[in-house]
């Protein structure tokens, strides 16, 4: 068995920047994984972008029309333009990437697609996805505008990037509908992937969802297989273990997470550990605070309870009562098919509610939302009911 060459001083950031620059400009196999996307939004695509195109999954089907998408380590802009077909021209979609070659890819045939498709709403800036504040081509016009040099050099860039991201930031918070990424997220250093998924956090407008396919693995990756360069750089060794890649986003303050692909088989084995394709789904929710207005949902089943990312359980048939955020929550997606919402006969305006006890889950009595004074009889169901 050969021995995985190691690299105790590897800088991480330079191995993938090299190797997908050169990626840019051949197509290199090793850095592919077999997808199957739409063929009717390909055709639209230049074919050296179809060539030079690195991935691991589609979230295109999780973009609607109109949305603002934001496509994260964007590459040469396949799925870009991909997301541009869906959202149509009320839409907008942003490109994110570092790295000049795929850059210059992607910009060079902007026209073109815009064109074929009859509107122009894709952009691509450059940043790294960890921090969607800093636009680095604005931040590197900026600086040759700089007079000082040394130590006072040194705090002036420090000022510029920190006013940059303040007056002009790349990516506005809570601007995004759906954020998109395709085996990106794996490359970025350890050090670097709480900041990573809380600007992908920030970014999102409430109810906004991030569609993440990416490579994970099924076992813990052992140090020295995070020492190699070719392995990092080929979505192997930055892999999350899968249990620990859903972790993040609930760490990070989403809800409703929930894998809507997994591949059954490994896409590669290295060392007995398994690494395959996941794409996962979750939400960003509503911060406003927990309000008593007499709502209350019944879980559909099939199983006898479940419990939510709140700590609400759920019982099969029963009607459980909640804060009108959690009801909000509750009748948009991913949750909206598994529950019967029962709203109060007199609605209770947000401003005029009490605040919510938000602690163990208790059964809503039908009365709390008939109210007390309900007395309607009605006997007769219509001619169209038997």
């Amino acid at each position: 068995m050969s021995t995985i060459e190691q690299d105790p001083n590897l800088n991480i950031e330079t191995c993938v920047a090299d190797r997908y620059s050169s990626a840019a400009e051949a197509r290199e196999e090793a850095l592919c994984c077999p997808v199957q996307y739409k063929p009717e939004l390909l055709e639209v695509i230049p074919d050296e972008i179809i060539q030079r195109d690195y991935g691991c999954g589609d979230p295109s089907p999780f973009v609607k029309p109109g949305d603002t998408v934001l496509d994260l380590g964007s590459g040469g802009g396949k799925l870009c333009y991909i997301a541009a077909q869906i959202v149509g021209k009320a839409g907008k979609v942003i490109g994110v990437d570092c790295n000049e070659e795929m850059l210059g890819l992607a910009r060079q045939y902007q026209s073109q697609v815009a064109k074929t498709i009859g509107y122009d709403v894709v952009s691509f800036r450059c940043g790294v996805i960890q921090n969607l504040g800093l636009d680095l081509e604005l931040f590197q016009s900026e600086l040759k505008k700089l007079e000082s040099d040394g130590l006072a050099n040194i705090l002036d860039r420090r000022r510029l990037e920190q006013k940059l991201q303040t007056e002009q930031p790349m990516i506005e918070s809570n601007s995004v509908d759906c954020v998109v990424s395709n085996c990106v997220l794996n490359l970025v250093r350890p050090e670097d992937r709480q900041q990573l998924f809380a600007e992908l956090f920030r970014v999102l407008k409430v109810g906004g969802r991030a569609a993440i396919s990416d490579i994970v693995s099924d076992e813990t990756v052992p140090e020295h297989l995070q020492n190699n360069a070719d392995l990092w750089s080929g979505c192997i060794s930055g892999a999350w273990r899968e249990d620990e890649f859903l972790a993040e986003f609930k760490a990070a303050g989403f809800e409703g997470m929930h894998l809507v692909k997994r591949e059954s088989e490994p896409w590669q084995t290295v060392e007995g550990i398994e690494f395959r394709s996941v794409t996962i789904v979750a939400y960003k929710p509503d911060p406003s605070p927990c309000l008593e207005q007499n709502q209350a949902v019944i879980y559909k089943g099939p199983f006898s309870k479940v419990e939510d990312d709140d700590g609400h359980v759920f019982y099969r048939g029963k009607a459980m009562a909640i804060c009108g955020r959690t009801f909000e929550s509750l009748n948009r997606e991913p949750f909206a098919d598994q529950f019967y919402s029962v709203d109060p006969i007199e609605v209770i305006a947000a401003e005029s509610a009490e605040p919510f006890a938000c602690g163990p889950m208790r059964f809503r009595h039908p009365r709390e939302s008939k109210g007390l004074d309900y007395d309607v009889t009605e006997t007769s169901c219509g001619d169209d009911c038997c």
